[in-house]
């Protein structure tokens, strides 16, 4: 029989959500945006396209950075303490056996 697969919930933001969001996000927006603000410029060398790139990209990082934690922080625990998405209550999963439970009811039976 597999091992059950672990899983977590966790408490407050999702950390690992919001840097991975915040990484796609700053990729689709932030690449384009950071290729069309360059185009007023002259940048000659790749030294001063790098640091206009980096220059920009991190104030278009934290511009996208902060939005993805505050909808994470407001929107994202708001809906899950409502109930909302999906998730369980608690009336719910204490009703429901954890896979170790089942094997233990199913060893004693035997």
């Amino acid at each position: 029989m597999p091992e059950p697969v672990e899983t977590s919930d966790p408490e407050g933001v999702d950390y690992g959500w919001v840097m991975q969001t915040t990484f796609v996000l700053t990729i689709v927006i932030g690449a384009p945006l950071v290729a069309a603000l360059s185009i007023p410029f002259t940048l000659p060398t790749w030294g001063s396209r790098l640091e206009f790139a980096i220059r920009v990209g991190a104030v278009v990082w934290i511009l996208i950075a902060v939005p993805v934690f505050l909808y994470a922080e407001f929107v994202l625990e708001g809906g899950a303490d409502e109930g909302a998405g999906g998730s369980t209550t608690p009336s719910d999963s204490a009703s429901k056996p954890l896979p170790d439970e089942m094997s233990a009811d199913q060893d004693e039976s035997s």
